[in-house]
């Protein structure tokens, strides 16, 4: 094949590979899909945040309950010390005054704890709860996908045969050719080439002028660039014989 001919069946094959990407992507199973991305891209930071959170409650519950055995511990020494001594009236003050601080210190860590087990049992709940919607979401994305395989299976197959042909295609083209393309097509969204009918590009459709006409064909080249919107421009005659 020509390296005219196949730059022009290469922008063919680019534009209805375009063409069938924008169908696959206005598939109904697809527009679910990105909802239910979306959805887990949401619901992945909130389970991250209540992860968080229940870990440090969880830590809060322990040290709660390691301070409550403490104290209990403590009181239990004190007791203990006032039973076995002969302690005058002073001793027992002292003894009385520490059993009377341990106690008001117990008292209010036993306060709080429930409210720190709570917490963490609610978090535990929360934790739970975010991660069977995950689930559930993850079960969807799967039915979906299946469902978009199943519906979309001409039109990948049309893609792979377009792929595997492009690739043939290419092959045809000099790397400096097909990087001119290349770049040409980001620019003019995927319209890098046009042919030239007489003195008539097919996509500017700005006539060229007699001078510039006899200037490209006096240059010999297939393929060179419109005087005007800078497209790759093919001369029609590229087509006369083929290969």
């Amino acid at each position: 094949m020509k390296e005219s001919q196949a730059l022009l069946r290469l922008q063919e094959i680019d534009l209805q590979l375009l063409r069938l990407k924008r169908q696959l992507s206005a598939m109904p199973q697809q527009k679910k899909l990105q909802a239910i991305a979306q959805a887990k891209r949401k619901l992945q930071g909130e389970l991250a945040s209540i992860v968080g959170q229940r870990k440090d409650s969880e830590m809060d519950v322990e040290d709660s309950e390691a301070a409550h055995d403490k104290f209990v511990v403590l009181m239990d020494e004190v007791k203990a010390q006032a039973a076995e001594r002969q302690a005058d009236y002073r001793q027992l003050t002292d003894l009385e005054a520490q059993l009377t601080s341990l106690a008001k210190r117990l008292e209010k860590i036993e306060f709080t704890h429930g409210e720190k087990v709570e917490l963490r049992d609610r978090l535990r709940k929360a934790e739970r709860n975010a991660r069977g919607v995950m689930a559930r979401l993850d079960e969807e994305a799967a039915s979906q996908q299946e469902a978009f395989e199943r519906a979309s299976a001409d039109l990948m197959a049309e893609v792979r045969k377009l792929a595997a042909e492009r690739k043939s295609v290419v092959a045809d083209l000099s790397g400096e050719v097909l990087a001119r393309y290349e770049a040409a097509s980001r620019r003019f969204g995927g319209l890098a080439v046009e042919r030239l009918a007489g003195n008539l590009p097919s996509v500017c459709r700005v006539k060229l002028q007699p001078s510039q006409f006899s200037d490209l064909r006096r240059a010999g080249a297939e393929v060179t660039e419109c005087p005007y919107c800078h497209r790759m421009l093919v001369f029609e005659g590229a087509f006369d014989e083929v290969e």
